[in-house]
């Protein structure tokens, strides 16, 4: 993909609609938040997000989405070591775990992407401070998501903070634009040089998702193909919100 090429300006009539879908997706968040405690499994959190996203007239953006092989699920859940594209299924979730949601709803043509993490019941200190510092990353990195700012703002805001609280930030995986496509332009890493890269514009709308391990930037792909695991095995997490660049402040679209 030339992520340059793929950046498609929004109106304000598609802002709004990227908005519905943004509301349903952090709806279907909420309730798989309610859900999460030990003994759970992540089949039981897909099925209660896809019932939520089909109630409100939208349908699952990441079920069939194209890969290795068509994904199978409505969420990703991603348990521990697992940063990303984790696979639901009969693993039952237990104290001490950590859990990160990564949802997609597609509502009349547009996509709302947001993920979150979360402790399962009992938590270590050091897991609650990776949940903490994760998601203090994603607003420090919104911030800088204004007109006339670069990608580069962006990206380095994030790996600065993230870095400076101890851990890393992966090189691999990547937020991005997202519109009538889950996946649009620009390409926004969480790692790279302020004042660099393209430069943001009125009516982007994009996906930004820090993605923070414990141990080592570096990742591994497990056998099924999809799920994407720290490469020491360490401890990671992963926030989201799809946020539309204004002629002012940063507008979060996947909020209730």
């Amino acid at each position: 993909m030339s992520w340059e090429r793929n950046i498609v300006i929004k109106s304000p009539q598609e802002i709004a609609a990227l908005r519905e879908a943004g509301r349903i997706n952090a709806m279907a968040l909420e309730a798989i938040r309610q859900l999460v405690r030990p003994g759970v499994t992540t089949a039981e959190l897909d099925a209660a997000a896809e019932e939520v996203i089909r109630k409100h007239g939208a349908v699952p953006t990441f079920k069939g989405y194209p890969g290795p092989y068509p994904y199978p699920a409505s969420i990703c859940a991603s348990i521990n070591e697992q940063l990303v594209h984790g696979i639901p299924g009969k693993r039952k979730l237990q104290s001490g775990d950590i859990l990160s949601v990564d949802c997609g709803s597609t509502f009349e043509g547009f996509v709302g992407d947001s993920a979150f993490t979360i402790g399962v019941g009992d938590i270590s200190d050091e897991v609650r401070r990776l949940i903490e510092v994760t998601e203090q990353a994603l607003y420090v990195g919104i911030n800088q998501m204004r007109a006339g700012n670069r990608v580069g703002d962006v990206s380095s805001a994030i790996q600065t903070f993230v870095e400076g609280a101890g851990f890393f930030v992966t090189r691999e995986y990547t937020g991005h634009g997202v519109g009538r496509q889950m996946h649009e332009g620009p390409q926004v890493p969480n790692y790279g040089i302020a004042g660099r890269g393209q430069v943001l514009r009125q009516g982007m709308t994009i996906a930004l998702e820090p993605m923070v391990l414990v141990g080592t930037s570096q990742t591994r792909i497990l056998p099924d193909q999809w799920t994407v695991v720290s490469a020491d095995g360490s401890l990671t997490a992963h926030w989201e919100h799809t946020v539309a660049i204004t002629d002012g402040e940063p507008l979060i679209l996947t909020v209730p």
